[in-house]
């Protein structure tokens, strides 16, 4: 598109982009200072195809100013005292509060989810900022008893220093947020690498806490940004100064990363990939079921990680389900649309790239045997639209079943007990999200046991998306390994030492060891 066509920031209908101080033209990299030497891209909304505003991103000189700007700047941040970093944190979540709207639209129109998906997206960070706050007065230390008189063992927990945080397109706010506000409680700084579909997002989310640091005399490196391809990428994860990459994506890429990071003896956090399954027992209630599955397997035009993307139904209820499902389906299809429309339910997917992976899905579907019993279609409209999609007809074991494909397309398969469905459910190379929909407290306690689920988040009775700040999210196996947000995710942030204290004036080893004169 040329330079000087007209961009969506100029239409009064999308002012709110101006709101959150955006241009035409952004700068895209920020370390206490917004300066960048790298290419103009242009961010486009995935809802009509058109060109939201421009970014210049960064050069390989512009992360290493970053780098070294919030390396620089963790020194003045590590030594405020927890709580003092606390309130920090706690005013960049009233900030957010002030901006919820306005940055919720943005991530609905620069992202593509629907607009209440996309407020409560800022929500999620705000959430952690609330959680990080009380983490901030309750960080531990222990003392442990020493079988030496006169000693003493403490574990102390330290800050790590500089952290990397590479972000994907689908989650655009609140996975910075997850990493961002706990490592800065913890008293680590970062250097933040947004996807480069979603630039204009982290801008205004930066230019947020950026205000919050200034109005505190904070070093505003504190919290770096560096819009970039997957040059700064591997320039960050290949850089010592980043003690931990948190990096979210796809579980090919995922394990490059760790790969990369585990080389220099550095540590990663990954949330990868999920190849998520509801099991219907049954005796599970469908209406509930029903009403979970439709979020759970279209929401977000399919593009959570936490997508349920297999149902496991047991064959007394198997026939039942799926036509219920594809009536459910049914009345959705009107309500595609724009994702700022309050009666929208499902926007687009988010790239060109993403509808041809789901038209290419569709129609090996077809070449393997499989039946589209809803959808297959894409939408002939602006934008990046496809229908919900519902496929029976494929064997579990299908690499189409096994492969995450990272839209609105969900296999049903008939399972002939709940053992069958543990089995199917772990068999994907993916660990990320599960549930199972029974009244049956002894099936209950079988799924969330050892020989059960073996993914990360393990549900009942709910979808397998939408989760909680207060529990630690990630996955097994393939997903990554990696725990963000709640419990004790915050470890992750920092380094642990165990300490002895002498306080005895003599020396005595332990395990009553001698050595020499005592």
């Amino acid at each position: 598109m040329a330079r000087n066509a007209s961009y969506l920031i100029e239409d009064p209908k999308y002012s709110f982009l101006k709101d959150l101080g955006l241009e035409k033209t952004n700068v895209g990299v920020f370390n206490g200072k917004w300066q960048a030497n790298g290419k103009v891209i242009q961010s486009f909304s995935p809802a009509n195809g058109k060109v939201i505003a421009e970014i210049q991103s960064a050069s390989s000189a512009d992360y290493e100013s970053c780098a070294k700007a919030a390396e620089d700047a963790w020194y003045t941040w590590a030594e405020l005292p927890a709580p003092a970093r606390g309130e920090v944190v706690r005013q960049i979540g009233d900030a957010l509060r002030e901006k919820l709207q306005p940055l919720g639209q943005l991530v609905s129109l620069e992202m593509g989810k629907i607009l209440p998906e996309a407020i409560g997206e800022v929500v999620e960070y705000i959430h952690v900022c609330d959680l990080a706050l009380g983490l901030s007065r309750t960080l531990p230390g222990t003392m442990f008893p020493s079988e030496r008189p006169g000693h003493v063992l403490i574990e102390k927990w330290n800050p790590l220093g500089a952290i990397g945080i590479i972000t994907a397109f689908n989650f655009p706010v609140a996975v910075f947020g997850w990493n961002s506000a706990i490592a800065m409680v913890c008293g680590d700084v970062s250097v933040w690498k947004p996807s480069d579909t979603t630039p204009l997002i982290s801008v205004a989310v930066t230019k947020i806490v950026e205000s919050v640091l200034v109005k505190n005399n904070i070093p505003a490196a504190v919290a770096s940004l560096c819009v970039g391809g997957k040059d700064i990428g591997e320039q960050l994860v290949k850089d010592s100064r980043m003690k931990l990459v948190s990096f979210t994506g796809s579980t090919a890429v995922g394990q490059q990363v760790g790969v990369e990071v585990q080389k220099r003896f550095g540590r990663h956090l990954l949330e990868l990939g999920g190849n998520n399954a509801i099991i219907v027992n049954s005796d599970a209630n469908l209406d509930l079921l029903l009403n979970a599955a439709l979020f759970a397997c279209a929401g977000t035009a399919g593009q959570r990680c936490t997508t349920t993307r297999r149902l496991l139904i047991h064959k007394k209820v198997y026939n039942e389900v799926v036509t219920k499902l594809k009536k459910a389906f049914s009345g959705v299809v009107s309500k595609i649309g724009d994702p700022l429309l309050s009666d929208t339910l499902i926007g687009p997917l988010h790239t060109p790239a993403a509808v041809e992976a789901y038209k290419k899905t569709v129609e090996e579907v077809k070449k393997q045997g499989g039946t589209i019993e809803f959808g297959g279609k894409i939408i002939e409209r602006d934008g990046y639209f496809v229908e919900p999609t519902i496929v029976t007809g494929l064997p579990h074991d299908s690499p189409l079943v096994q492969t995450e494909c990272f839209a609105p397309i969900v296999y049903c398969l008939e399972i002939p007990d709940l053992d069958t469905g543990i089995k199917y459910n772990n068999e994907v190379e993916q660990g990320l999200s599960s549930s199972l929909f029974t009244e049956n407290l002894a099936d209950i306690f079988k799924w969330i046991g050892p020989h059960g689920s073996d993914c990360g988040i393990v549900n009942i009775n709910i979808p397998t998306n939408g989760a909680e700040v207060g529990g630690a999210f990630g996955g097994e196996k393939a997903t990554g390994g990696g725990r963000e947000c709640g419990s004790d995710s915050w470890k992750n942030y920092m380094r642990r030492s165990t300490v002895t204290i002498n306080y005895s004036g003599a020396i005595k080893l332990a395990q009553n060891i001698k050595f020499g004169d005592e």
